[in-house]
């Protein structure tokens, strides 16, 4: 049995999305900017596919700008933000647990004269509200922290710090790195208050290469590509129109049942993290139930390298990934599992195991047996 458990990473191309993307590739591969045929039903793509994330998020199509990915949108929220309103003032808060996406954006930002003020998050992985509370000022113009942490699945409650931050100073913007989120809670915008959305097709069953960001209409942002103006102007260059077709069908998938979907994910879930917990020494990081995220277990196993586990658990066909690997696939300790005061000796023996809703109970199952018969004989070889 082949058992793929880094969802989180990324996930299988669903079947219509494959199916879109070969018909625009093969047949309807015009430039959608040109004025022929060919060009006029390569853009009704993009119209389509807008419709579908502008209508899934409740949203104007306009306010929807695609991207190559997470990164490329998170970027762009953040610095082109920065740069666009930095005559209000240059300060931006963060938190410690962001993806390097953010985080270096904010790097970068610091470099070029910005304040950022980077908040704790407690023990579950949650950001500090009397923190993030102090830390809104006058001079702050962007606050940017993420909905569901890739690594230990912590949600944080996003519509509760736009009111907290909007009712402290009503003009700073916020930016919510949906990556991990967007397929797995419905997210509104309007209604939570968020003026900037970051999400990525290859979390959902789409293809990599591709994301988008929301843009609120009356959000001030300025582009960090420059070219034939598409998109208007905020990013240009000939839109990816196989991408876009792919993600559109993404999001159709990702929401189809999507109640049922979900509360299968947190039952096996649930059982799995109850076979995790009959194996000595394990810790699971972060929340469970439904305060986590219903895809993600961060567990870490005493006295075992997280690497060797996850090359034994390989050889069994089951595949997860050490920590994070949205990164790279060289291995550091996790600002996340620090952050949240995971013991120093189990900061290099944790496992990310994330599902998707394809993910079974009997997949689950095979992945604990595994681990209770590896677990156990890693831990009698290190003694020797």
């Amino acid at each position: 049995m082949e058992v793929y458990l880094d969802n989180s990473a990324t996930t299988k191309c669903a079947d219509p999305v494959k199916d879109i993307m070969v018909k625009v590739l093969t047949e309807d591969y015009g430039n959608p900017s040109s004025m022929h045929k060919k060009g006029v039903d390569a853009e009704r793509y993009i119209r389509t596919a807008k419709e579908i994330i502008a209508k899934n998020l409740k949203v104007n199509e306009k306010e929807i700008i695609f991207t190559s990915g997470g990164t490329e949108s998170d970027n762009l929220a953040i610095i082109g933000t920065a740069l666009a309103n930095r005559r209000s003032g240059m300060h931006i808060i963060t938190s410690a647990i962001e993806h390097p996406a953010v985080l270096n954006s904010m790097k970068h930002l610091e470099e070029e004269g910005f304040k950022i003020t980077c908040l704790p998050v407690d023990r579950n992985g949650i950001v500090r509200m009397d923190k993030l509370e102090a830390a809104v000022c006058e001079e702050t113009i962007l606050v940017s922290i993420m909905h569901v942490n890739n690594e230990i699945g912590s949600v944080q409650p996003v519509a509760e710090i736009a009111e907290l931050i909007k009712k402290k100073n009503r003009n700073v913007l916020f930016h919510v790195d949906a990556v991990q989120g967007f397929g797995k809670y419905r997210i509104l915008p309007k209604k939570m208050g968020i003026d900037l959305l970051s999400v990525s097709g290859h979390k959902i069953h789409g293809p990599k290469g591709i994301g988008f960001l929301y843009v609120n209409e009356k959000v001030k942002i300025k582009p960090l590509m420059f070219g034939g103006e598409q998109q208007r102007g905020i990013r240009s260059g000939t839109e990816n129109v196989p991408g876009i077709a792919g993600i559109g069908e993404a999001v159709k998938f990702s929401y189809e049942d999507h109640e049922n979907r979900m509360e299968n994910l947190y039952k096996i879930k649930e059982d799995f993290i109850g076979s995790l917990l009959e194996i000595e020494d394990v810790r699971i990081n972060g929340l469970t139930g439904k305060d986590s995220a219903p895809h993600i277990v961060s567990a870490s196993f005493a006295k075992i390298r997280s690497e060797v586990l996850l090359h034994s658990l390989e050889e069994k066909g089951i595949y997860v990934s050490s920590g994070s690997a949205c990164a790279s696939n060289k291995p550091a300790i996790s600002a996340t599992l620090k952050g949240i005061g995971v013991p120093k000796e189990l900061l290099d023996s944790t496992i990310r195991f994330s599902f998707s809703a394809e993910t079974t109970a009997e997949e689950l199952a095979f992945c604990a047996e595994a681990l209770k018969e590896i677990v156990p004989r890693l831990r009698k070889y290190a003694r020797r």
